[in-house]
């Protein structure tokens, strides 16, 4: 199990090292599940009120969204299904424009998992939360069936409030636009796919997952609504995204295949495999369709920060085959890049 953290709380004294039903059953080791792992955890003051709900109040226009996790395997190169969590809702209400605040957390465990394992989870999502400074202020916990639950699934659900400066959508996306991406592209799912398949490369593939929510207030700071949309291409990968905002927009797009960043490792194992980057999904990166007069100080900002290392410019927005995404390819021709068929990667997130 790989983790990117040094874990700086060791596990407390239990008298239980495995999960099992009675934990999910309401009464005494329900509460201790949660008061010796879960808010030992998580602990903060709105946390530590224990009600049902949450109490706090947020100010202007608000964001909400929320996600599932169930990815396979649970621990993965780079990250683990507790981080990824996290990140996953904080990047999409970064996605909207908004400034992550409070989050809630729902746990669905299998009886038999080792507690080792779940306090290791709760450390990365408590790590993942200072990293984008979010609080988790509510949530749930329950336990299913040995055999039912693949160790762990969380439900991550965020709220927020919408930055001054935003003004995201697909209707503001004009003919000229530039379309950046903040870093290299598939490092998630090619390291899942790896630790899933049992590949070794002679190079290492970790997962991108991280939060981009500072980034995006940086970009909303400095240029406000000449960003005209966000989008995090997770599932799908930058093919779907892109082809989403074409057809949103009712206009073409041309990538340069020549310009997408790919990591010499994630390019190599997508081709020994015979997958294109272009669909592979990612954790930790965003598009951004920004007016062409900021591109280059844009592309600038981002790259300036460690989590936008490798930011690039990777197409523009045209007035030509509206509603397709059209990519020049390293030897001069041109070919139609479609919307992702069917899965690709299963379980990625």
């Amino acid at each position: 199990m790989e983790v990117r953290f040094s874990l700086n709380c060791p596990l407390p004294k239990l008298d239980f090292d495995v999960i099992t039903l009675g934990h999910g059953s309401g009464g005494v080791l329900t509460h201790r599940l949660l008061d010796k792992l879960i808010f030992e955890a998580l602990r903060n003051p709105i946390l530590e009120q224990e009600h049902d709900g949450a109490y706090f109040t947020l100010p202007g226009e608000l964001a909400f969204s929320t996600d599932s996790f169930v990815v396979h395997p649970v621990f993965f190169p780079g990250g683990n299904i507790g981080e990824l969590a996290v990140n996953g809702t904080v990047n999409d209400l970064a996605m909207c424009g908004a400034i992550p605040r409070y989050l809630s957390l729902g746990l669905i465990l299998e009886e038999g998992l080792p507690v080792a394992e779940l306090w290791e989870i709760l450390q990365a999502i408590k790590h993942a939360c200072v990293e984008a400074n979010v609080l988790v202020v509510t949530g749930d916990t329950k336990v299913v069936d040995r055999g039912k639950g693949d160790k762990i699934f969380i439900n991550t659900t965020g709220i927020g409030t919408v930055h001054p400066n935003a003004r995201i959508g697909s209707e503001h996306i004009c003919v000229g636009d530039q379309i950046l991406v903040s870093g290299p592209i598939a490092a998630h799912g090619m390291a899942i796919l790896s630790v899933r398949e049992g590949l070794a490369f002679e190079s290492p593939i970790l997962s991108d997952t991280r939060s981009v929510n500072h980034l995006v207030i940086r970009l909303l700071d400095a240029f406000g609504d000449k960003v005209k949309f966000l989008r995090d291409p997770t599932r799908g990968g930058v093919a779907t995204v892109l082809n989403e905002i074409s057809q949103k927009s009712k206009l073409g797009i041309r990538l340069q295949e020549k310009d997408l960043p790919v990591a010499e490792a994630v390019e190599g194992a997508c081709e020994l495999l015979g997958l294109d980057p272009l669909y592979v999904a990612n954790e930790g990166i965003f598009i951004a369709v920004v007016d062409p007069s900021i591109a280059e100080a844009a592309k600038t900002l981002l790259g300036s920060d460690p989590k936008g290392t490798g930011t690039t410019c990777i197409g523009e927005v045209v007035d030509t085959h509206p509603g397709q995404v059209v990519m020049k390819s390293l030897i001069g021709g041109s070919r139609v890049v479609h919307m992702l068929p069917g899965e690709q990667l299963p379980r990625i997130c």
